[in-house]
């Protein structure tokens, strides 16, 4: 099954269906109510229907197929503009992922190492979760599994310093890609963000020419709730992407199409399954047509 198969298959619940034979004030209020119960949002929600609307009139349309294809349309501009591809451009290029814990931060970086490793890259992962010992036994467990080389403190190390010596490594043995894990909690918010803070300022004073990423992964199925993560952590580090995982099976999978309405953040990946290889590129166009049937 390819990936967009699984894409369709795990957004079922999440579909905007038409199911109606008919151009009229119903099928735009079941629309709108379809989009909000998907978790697109109501502001998001309302705009798009009230352009689908005026174009209806303004064109006289009375064939809902048409009607579906406006509305994919008006779905697609929501991602206008917006460059979904990963800056590695400048090696050693640096992926800092952060994120909740449980939102599959780490399966995340296996599986984007696996990607990267396939397309002929040289990947160093560090592990900056140093505040959970399972955390890098999974991730060593998912470095095997890509092929890829991993680096790590003690358990209850300094965070700040596992990443340091990453940054010489990645930069000393010409790596073209160091992918950085960090902690999802600490004792509380201010300190975690303090902790990637700094992260941040070793990384760009060891490697300042490299190109740089830091991507938040969201947990597809908590809904709204990844809207106030967005904000949290764009506060602290200035976010360049996102990651949405586990949109297999959620009613709420339009969430994607609000975190780039309301943040114009890029969704760099999306995660449909626990295997290496159920994640992959964004492609907004793809996400529409899994959505909207």
């Amino acid at each position: 099954m390819g990936f967009f198969d699984k894409l369709k298959r795990g957004l079922e619940k999440s579909k905007i269906s038409f199911g109606f034979n008919k151009v009229d004030e119903e099928l735009l209020e079941t629309l709108e109510e379809e989009l909000i119960m998907s978790d697109v949002g109501f502001e998001t929600s309302e705009e798009i229907i009230n352009d689908l609307r005026n174009k209806i009139k303004k064109e006289k349309i009375t064939d809902t197929e048409e009607v579906k294809m406006e509305l994919k349309s008006k779905l697609n501009n929501v991602f206008e503009g917006i460059d979904s591809s990963l800056d590695i451009y400048n090696s050693p290029a640096v992926i800092l992922m952060v994120g909740v814990n449980g939102a599959g931060k780490t399966t995340s970086i296996g599986k984007i190492a696996s990607k990267l490793k396939l397309e002929g890259k040289k990947v160093l992962i560090a592990a900056g979760d140093t505040f959970r010992a399972a955390a890098v036994e999974q991730l060593e467990e998912w470095a095997n599994r890509a092929g890829c080389e991993i680096i790590k403190g003690n358990e209850g190390a300094d965070p700040a310093s596992v990443i340091f010596d990453a940054c010489r490594k990645a930069k000393n043995e010409e790596y073209d890609v160091l992918i950085c894990d960090t902690a999802g909690r600490l004792q509380n918010k201010s300190n975690l963000m303090d902790e990637l803070k700094k992260i941040k300022k070793v990384i760009d004073r060891e490697l300042p020419d490299s190109s740089k990423e830091t991507i938040l992964v969201l947990d597809g199925s908590i809904g709204q709730n990844a809207i106030s993560q967005v904000e949290s952590f764009k506060e602290c580090t200035g976010l360049t992407g996102l990651i949405v995982t586990k949109l297999d099976g959620t009613a709420k999978g339009g969430i994607v199409i609000r975190l780039v309405s309301e943040n114009r953040i890029p969704i760099k990946f999306i995660g449909v399954g626990e295997k290496i290889d159920d994640m992959e590129v964004f492609n907004s166009l793809e996400f529409v047509d899994a959505i909207v049937s």
